[in-house]
């Protein structure tokens, strides 16, 4: 368990640039990862990321039913930044899923929903953090976008593990994300869908408990 005093640090890092944020999780000496979906604004904390440290894993669960659009943005922002990429896939391919499951559950079907959700991005996801076995968590997560994740903060601790997550865009807007885009001549990848979420306000699960 980390000895971090949790309300003290998200105090003084509350004003904080997303960049000065990022130096203190760095200073932290810890076995850190970033995870990343290659969706809307994704390309800000990658580039952040990556201008102060260049060799962090970069963590991304491929669900199998990304757009077009996102697997040819996710490639050349791989190329672009020269990420230290890894790609987890669930244990079964999108397309057998769809001949033999029938493909995505309703979000209705609230037991088949949790049950693909757990299949396809929490199992791979779980899998990529038990063989790198971050103690720091870097998320692109930010307070506007949902009612849950307003209730968060930049640093947060899991009770079970220690894991610190470490969110350095937590109070950005869509327009600072934007704003930062233009500034470093970065894409922006709009065409975007999560079939574990399906609603934009909704959580898929990695951010919860």
């Amino acid at each position: 368990m980390t000895d971090i005093d949790i309300a003290k640090v998200n105090a003084e890092l509350k004003d904080a640039r997303p960049e000065e944020i990022i130096r203190w999780a760095l200073s932290l000496n810890k076995k850190t990862l970033v995870t990343t979906n290659f969706g809307p604004f994704e390309a800000v904390i990658l580039n952040m990321i990556n201008e102060q440290a260049p060799s962090m894993p970069v963590i991304c669960v491929d669900h199998g039913y990304n757009t077009e659009a996102t697997y040819r943005f996710a490639d050349a922002l791989i190329k672009k930044l020269n990420l230290n990429m890894f790609y987890y896939t669930p244990r079964v391919t999108a397309k057998r899923r769809e001949v033999t499951l029938g493909g995505i559950p309703d979000i209705d079907d609230t037991v088949a929903h949790d049950a693909f959700t757990q299949e396809v991005k929490l199992e791979p996801f779980n899998r990529a953090m038990s063989e790198h076995q971050p103690e720091v968590w870097f998320t692109a997560i930010r307070k506007e976008q949902t009612p849950f994740r307003d209730s968060l903060d930049v640093v947060t601790i899991d009770g079970k593990t220690g894991l610190i997550k470490v969110a350095p865009v937590f109070y950005w807007t869509e327009l600072d994300m934007e704003e930062y885009l233009y500034e470093k001549g970065l894409e922006n990848e709009d065409d975007y869908y999560d079939p574990t979420k399906v609603l934009k306000n909704r959580e898929c699960g990695l951010h919860v408990g």
